[in-house]
């Protein structure tokens, strides 16, 4: 594939590592400093976006212009920004997700069937930890659990505790959110229920989960048509067009 790579940091270093090793060609790259110069870039097979909202609109013109497909790993998105990514599906086929691991793609569709079973019996808190310079909190991947444990929105979010906070309502769902060190990234979401208690974790090891991930949506994504296209479509194969 001929790649744009659009974020130049940890995450776009290593997604050029990885696609470089895999074949793939890297065809531009582009961050804060050169940001602009995508707006005379070339099309490409596909982009890949692990920078930050404030590309949003250099990132969007150059779809719109080009039709170069997107796979988007940007996080701290608000939900008008999120929309406007989904809306680019009328341009190229699209995909967005807050974490591109095959491990947290899995954990988020087993959740849905246990949060069917447990719930409203179980109360769910979910925590999340990462290195000490991630500047978002609660992660992408904290808020992708939590659509995938309440997809109707029914819970009410609260994160953390303090001071006389008063008993646990049986609509809340608690977030919380650790920072320190190293860390790439540990998802848990804890069932708790009569005497008994549930938890999965997701412990990441390495960013290199994320970026062969993302590569694998890619090559997934530049067979589709537009559209906005979920990564449980693309990793799955759920909607049996590949």
């Amino acid at each position: 594939m001929n790649i744009i790579l659009i974020g130049t940091g940890r995450m776009g270093r290593l997604l050029k590592e990885c696609a470089l090793d895999a074949g793939d060609a890297v065809v531009g790259e582009y961050g804060r400093a050169n940001i602009a110069e995508l707006a005379a870039a070339p099309a490409a097979d596909v982009a890949i976006d692990f920078s930050g909202p404030e590309a949003l609109p250099a990132v969007a013109a150059y779809v719109a212009r080009t039709g170069t497909p997107l796979v988007s790993g940007t996080t701290g998105y608000t939900a008008g920004e999120k929309a406007a990514v989904a809306a680019l599906g009328e341009h190229a086929p699209v995909v967005w997700s807050a974490n591109y691991s095959l491990g947290v793609a899995v954990l988020a569709r087993a959740l849905r069937l246990v949060t069917a079973a447990l719930r409203p019996d179980f109360d769910i808190e979910v925590t999340e930890t990462h290195h000490n310079r991630k500047k978002d909190a609660p992660s992408g991947t904290a808020k992708l659990l939590v659509e995938a444990l309440d997809p109707a929105g029914e819970l009410t979010p609260v994160y953390g505790r303090e001071g006389l906070c008063g008993e646990r309502r049986p609509d809340e769902i608690g977030i919380h959110a650790l920072r320190g060190g190293t860390v790439a990234g540990t998802h848990s979401v804890h069932f708790f229920g009569p005497d008994e208690e549930l938890e999965f974790t997701h412990r990441a090891t390495s960013r290199r989960i994320f970026v062969l991930g993302a590569l694998k949506a890619a090559r997934a994504l530049v067979r589709e048509p537009k559209g906005f296209h979920s990564l449980d479509d693309l990793l799955f194969n759920t909607n049996g067009t590949h």
